[in-house]
């Protein structure tokens, strides 16, 4: 009995630090995920308030509801600009993810299962690049499209997104892990060849790589506003971060404040679009690669 007795009290003892631990730990998550929600928040409010309004009121609840209208004024505005620039954002995303994403592939493959020389150094190269900031390649990569003469051009834009060092580092890891090597012996003694090889089986195999990839490359390549900014003069060929910003700075010559609010909220929405569709095939390769 003295035994239980002394055992007692030592039980609350034990579960005080993990509910306290808990409890901060919730708590820290809690302010992280208001820090990042508020400012989102506040985009919708302020798009849907009405002219005038966007300073009265409560910044952050409703107040003259007008979002229907306040859309229509940014497609509307100048001409229809915004959407020009929302397929231009739409077609450097699409076109530099996808390409990027398949490059990465191969590259990741042939560094993970292809013995050559300089291969490690290949990789220690492509893995510094992933340390430089992107800002740093704004100004040679602009020096280099001027020298080919393809500044405020589509392919100034689409080329240099082509490219994806952290994809290439990521297929690499994934491929080493997820590819077996005997899998592809297999493949090569039934007579498959280099290229079926590849495509048939190991980027099945890669494919939650692949999606990764994807996503972050079409999120950078949409929000990307230095090398556009750089690169293009025509409002035509504009991106919507870079258009976006030429409305804000324009608030003096007749540009309502609410457009580039609202034209951020817009721009926001293919973003939320691409990341739900694509949770799905990431969870589902996850699985199926556990399962293997």
């Amino acid at each position: 009995m003295s035994v239980i007795q002394a055992g007692r009290p030592t039980r609350p003892g034990r579960r005080g630090p993990d509910i306290a631990s808990k409890v901060a730990v919730n708590g820290v998550l809690g302010l992280m995920a208001l820090y990042t929600l508020i400012p989102l928040w506040w985009l919708f409010v302020s798009a849907t308030k009405g002219s005038g309004y966007l300073y009265t009121g409560m910044p952050l609840w409703f107040s003259h509801f007008d979002l229907v209208a306040n859309i229509r004024t940014v497609f509307s505005f100048e001409g229809g600009v915004f959407s020009a620039w929302l397929a231009n954002s739409t077609l450097y995303s699409l076109v530099g993810a996808t390409v990027s994403t398949l490059l990465s592939a191969m590259a990741g493959y042939a560094l993970s299962k292809f013995s050559f020389r300089g291969r490690e150094g290949v990789f220690n190269v492509i893995l510094a690049s992933v340390l430089v900031p992107a800002p740093m390649f704004a100004l040679p990569l602009f020096m280099l499209m001027a020298k080919l003469d393809l500044t405020n051009s589509y392919w100034s834009v689409l080329l240099p997104s082509c490219v994806s060092p952290f994809g290439v580092y990521l297929c690499r890891i994934f491929a080493a892990a997820s590819v077996p090597g005997e899998l592809l012996e297999a493949a090569r003694l039934d007579g498959a060849g280099e290229q079926r090889t590849f495509f048939g089986i190991a980027l099945p195999l890669m494919a939650p790589a692949l999606v990764t990839v994807f996503l972050f490359q079409f999120v950078g390549i949409w929000n990307n506003y230095l090398l556009p900014s750089l690169m293009l003069n025509s409002p035509s060929r504009l991106p919507v971060t870079v258009g976006l910003v030429q409305w804000r700075s324009e608030f003096a010559n007749g540009v309502p404040p609410l457009l580039p609010i609202t034209g951020a909220f817009l721009s926001l929405i293919p973003l939320l679009v691409a990341f739900i569709s694509l949770q799905r095939f990431w969870r589902k390769g996850l699985t199926a690669g556990a399962v293997k």
